[in-house]
Order: C-alpha cells, then sequence, then structure tokens
C-alpha cells in the first residue's frame, strides 16, 4: 500500500508504503528492487533504519509474516536523519526511536486492518514533523533547492550533464556538487544515470521487444552497447533478459 504524503511534510517525505506478508511455511518470494536515488525511514518488527540511496538493484526476499512502515524522503527530508548521506550509500543506520517503534508495532500488530495502516502512517509522519521543527531556516532554504535538483533530473527534461543541471539551478557546479552531497549522498552525475536507467528500465518492462539502439539513442546513452554494459552493472541483466524477467 501507497499513501501520498500530507501537503504540510510533502517538502520531506514523498510516499509512505507499508507492504505486509503472510506467506506459507517454506515459501519465499524474491523481489527485485532499483529503488529510487534517495533515502528511506523504515519502522520494521525488529527496529528502526534509515536506508541509504542504492547504486544498484537489490533483492528482497520475504519469508513467514511481516511488515514494514516506509517514508521514501525527499532531499529535505534526509538532513532530518542524517547529515552524511553518503556514508550510507548502499547501506543503512540503525535509529534509536523506542517510542516511534513501540506505537507503530502496536497499531501494526493490535488495530483492525481498516485503519492500522492509515495510523501507522501519521505516526511515522508525526515523528518526521517533530524533527523538522528544529530544521534551521538556511538548511530549509538548502532542502528545497536540492528538492528542485531531482525534481528536475526525474522530469525527463534531456539534462545530460551536470552543467546542464547547475545552469537550471542558477547554481555553480560546485555549489551542486554540495547540494547532491549533503541532501541526497549521490554526485550529480549519478543521479542522471540513475534516472536514465530507470526509464531505459520502464520502456523495456513496457515493451520487451523495443528497439535498443533507438533507445540508447532517445535516452542519451552512447549507443546500445553502453546501456547495455548499465543494465549488467546496476540490474544484473541484459535489457531483454530483464524485459523478459519482468514479463515473465
Amino acid at each position: 500500500m501507497r499513501l501520498p504524503a500530507p501537503d504540510d511534510v510533502a517538502h520531506l517525505v514523498r510516499q509512505l508504503w507499508i507492504p505486509e506478508w503472510d506467506l506459507p511455511a517454506g515459501e519465499r518470494v524474491e523481489q527485485l528492487v532499483l529503488g529510487y536515488p534517495a533515502s528511506n525511514v523504515v519502522v520494521e518488527p525488529a527496529g528502526v533504519a534509515l536506508h541509504g540511496p542504492t547504486t544498484r538493484a537489490s533483492t528482497r526476499v520475504l519469508t513467514g509474516r511481516g511488515w514494514a512502515v516506509g517514508a521514501l524522503l525527499r532531499p529535505a527530508g534526509v538532513l532530518l536523519f542524517t547529515d552524511r548521506p553518503a556514508e550510507l550509500l548502499d547501506r543503512s543506520a540503525p535509529l534509536d526511536v523506542p517510542g516511534l517503534l513501540r506505537e507503530v508495532t502496536r497499531t501494526m500488530e493490535s488495530t483492525a486492518p481498516e485503519l492500522r495502516h492509515e495510523r501507522a502512517a501519521r505516526l511515522l509522519l508525526d515523528h518526521v514533523r517533530g524533527l523538522a521543527a528544529a530544521v534551521p531556516p538556511e538548511a530549509a532554504r538548502d532542502g528545497a533547492v536540492a528538492n528542485r535538483m531531482v525534481d528536475l533530473v526525474e522530469s525527463g527534461a534531456g539534462l545530460r550533464a551536470p552543467g546542464d543541471l547547475a545552469r537550471e539551478l542558477h547554481v555553480s557546479e560546485r555549489t551542486l556538487q554540495r547540494l547532491a552531497a549533503r541532501f541526497v549522498g549521490m554526485p550529480p552525475q549519478l543521479l542522471l544515470r540513475r534516472r536514465r536507467l530507470q526509464e531505459a528500465a520502464e520502456r523495456v518492462r513496457a515493451d520487451p521487444a523495443a528497439d535498443l539502439g533507438a533507445l540508447a539513442a532517445d535516452l542519451g546513452f552512447a549507443d546500445q552497447a553502453h546501456l547495455t554494459r548499465e543494465f549488467r552493472s546496476v540490474l544484473g541483466a541484459t535489457p531483454r533478459g530483464y524485459g523478459r524477467a519482468q514479463r515473465g
């Protein structure tokens, strides 16, 4: 289940996501995940953690019974939980918030199904609101620019290089690098590469027989071989193999 963030925290949280599963004994489900180049704060029965941005796809294995309550953070929201997101690239860090863990666990395990998701999301959002109240104005302003940076990357506006992105934001490339490091944990070039690959993956998933040469040219890859190398390095499969697997 996915829930949009309320307007008052939409500059900090992109969305809430709340999966639940209950699998028969011995059964397992593997999920290939190519996430946004962003951080997530996640409450699970075992604890609360901040999961940093990822440079490649990951596989999550679900077994037994479980749940999670997560918030996909906007760049401005990352600063609420860490001032060094680059140290969490492809990593996670536990968060010491026992009260939040206790209340969310109680809600997810004892509230009626039709009510618990909304209530658990509200608890996590209230925690975000409490942290946001202490953010200095200067950091909030920088966070707004970082949000705009990621919005531009994801807009599909044809931006190919960090210089293009800096000009759109009316900042220097050095400032762009600083914003990306402070609020995302990835350099701008990697953000741009990830956006292109996500777009390519979406198109191949929709049409596994797509013309890969034309797709590569349309998205700014040097050629089809470059596109295939990116797929292999991040998704562990060729574009054709990925498309067939997703259809299967």
